[in-house]
């Protein structure tokens, strides 16, 4: 989903105890913090304030609703990307349940200051035990690597469709070139990722990664299908941040579109500002600036975009309000959810 990058860091090293840790965690909010304020003063620095609040009073609210209906939507897709990852190796729940955990990670991602916040909290509550959290994890994961390989392969392929101007059939075979330049490795990578595991640096941290994906060693399929699913949620989320520019006007071809907001997306991973605030306004002004948009006019697409992306996180609140305590748990693969306290998954 447009706004919240797909971030590769689920597992990371073993936290701090005490002091140092409640330290570690104040610099790096205090470094995010900032790294916000830094990056919109160097966005906003050249841009006609006048201009960009007329933008703002004149959006075509239709359109905008248009990106986010389009946006909820993106959300399911992806929810789908992560049932098809999670059910085969134990989770076999309905898909309510995965899209409305996705939903409940959307909604954290944007309360808590971390990027990988949503995605703890999306593993904690797909699983009762800490057991089934640990799988949960896993699958989380790999969710977001499959989604990060998707957006190379999709701003790869705009980039060199619009740098050559190549037409559309041209496109389509340097897209295919680019997924089986992804997928095969791919492939390869997780049906040995034991071997792969003795050869990587023992830090824990790289150790922590490979050992979470490791329940997908004997299932290399399931990354492959993740991928394309990811390859529909990301073209979708440049649809949704297209309709929001022509909410204000901005009519560009979708194949813009396809190239800018990867690259955005994939610079919001990284961890230098708080909910990539400044990184997408900044990102689009370079961007689109080639292609004849002014910076008022991307600054206003970056911040209709952070609306949508709220709002859909605004979603995931109100389910986890009507649902704050799962009435399931996990014990591993094969063992399937348990209902506690006789309720049956779905908490009816």
């Amino acid at each position: 989903m447009p706004g919240r990058p797909e971030s590769s860091s689920l597992s990371a090293p073993e936290p701090a105890t005490g002091g140092t840790g409640r330290t570690r965690r104040a610099v790096g909010m205090i470094l995010r913090i900032a790294g916000t304020v830094a990056l919109m003063a160097i966005t906003l620095r050249g841009v006609d304030w006048p201009q960009l609040l007329e933008l703002l009073e004149t959006v075509d609210w239709r359109w905008w609703g248009a990106a986010l209906a389009l946006g909820l939507v993106v959300q399911c897709l992806a929810s789908i990307r992560w049932a098809v990852l999670a059910r085969p190796i134990g989770f076999d729940y309905p898909l309510t349940v995965f899209i409305r955990r996705f939903f409940e990670g959307q909604f954290f991602s944007l309360c808590l200051p971390t990027s990988i916040g949503g995605d703890v909290v999306k593993a904690y509550r797909l699983a009762g035990t800490t057991r089934g959290r640990v799988l949960a994890g896993c699958t989380v994961l790999a969710d977001r690597l499959s989604g990060l390989a998707a957006l190379g392969v999709i701003a790869l392929t705009a980039l060199i469709s619009n740098q050559a101007s190549l037409p559309l059939l041209p496109t389509l075979l340097v897209g295919a070139a680019l997924l089986a330049a992804v997928l095969l490795p791919a492939s390869l990578i997780v049906g040995h990722l034991d071997t792969l595991a003795n050869l990587l640096p023992s830090h824990p941290s790289v150790q922590s990664v490979v050992a979470g994906l490791l329940p997908y060693q004997q299932r290399p399929t399931l990354i492959v299908s993740a991928i394309m699913w990811s390859l529909l949620v990301q073209m979708g989320g440049a649809l949704v941040v297209d309709a929001v520019g022509k909410s204000i006007g901005t009519d560009l071809p979708v194949s813009v579109w396809f190239a800018a907001v990867p690259l955005v997306a994939l610079a919001m991973v990284l961890p230098i500002s708080i909910g990539g605030v400044g990184i997408r306004e900044g990102g689009l002004a370079v961007l689109l600036a080639p292609h004849g948009v002014p910076a008022e006019k991307a600054v206003a697409i970056g911040l209709l975009w952070l609306l949508v992306t709220i709002v859909c996180g605004l979603f995931g609140g109100m389910m986890f309000l009507a649902d704050r305590h799962p009435r399931f748990a996990f014990d591993g693969p094969g063992a399937g959810p348990s209902p506690e306290a006789g309720d049956s998954i779905t908490g009816r």
